[in-house]
């Protein structure tokens, strides 16, 4: 059965830096694609960025490029995501998702952590 673990998340001062961690488990993640996607009180939930984890193609959405990175470890079967450079509209709860490189929706979804950036 397959599980994501988010990790990391916390409050932090605008300027700041966060680093969330998806912890990958249940079957290999090779043919897939991880993503980070976030929502925020009272709006829909929205694509951050995402790795295709055999060939590390990343995607970034317009609000977060140059800003944001997200990479994976291999060894640890583990997904990041650095932040720096927060931003009050930043705060929401960031999830990490998977699925298979081929298809458009993603299948599985970890609980979910909590960044609160205060201005």
């Amino acid at each position: 059965q397959v599980q994501l673990v988010e990790s990391g998340g916390g409050l932090v001062q605008t300027g700041g830096s966060l680093r969330l961690s998806c912890a990958a488990s249940g079957r290999t993640f090779n043919s897939y694609t991880m993503g980070w996607f976030r929502q925020a009180p009272g709006k829909e939930r929205e694509f951050v960025a995402s790795i295709v984890w055999n060939t590390d193609s990343t995607t970034y959405a317009d609000s977060v490029k140059g800003r944001f990175t997200i990479s994976r470890d291999n060894a640890k079967n583990t997904v990041y995501l650095q932040m720096n450079s927060l931003k009050p509209e930043d705060t929401a709860v960031y999830y990490c998702a998977a699925r298979n490189f081929l298809l458009v929706e993603y299948r599985y979804w970890g609980q979910g952590t909590q960044v609160t950036v205060s201005s």
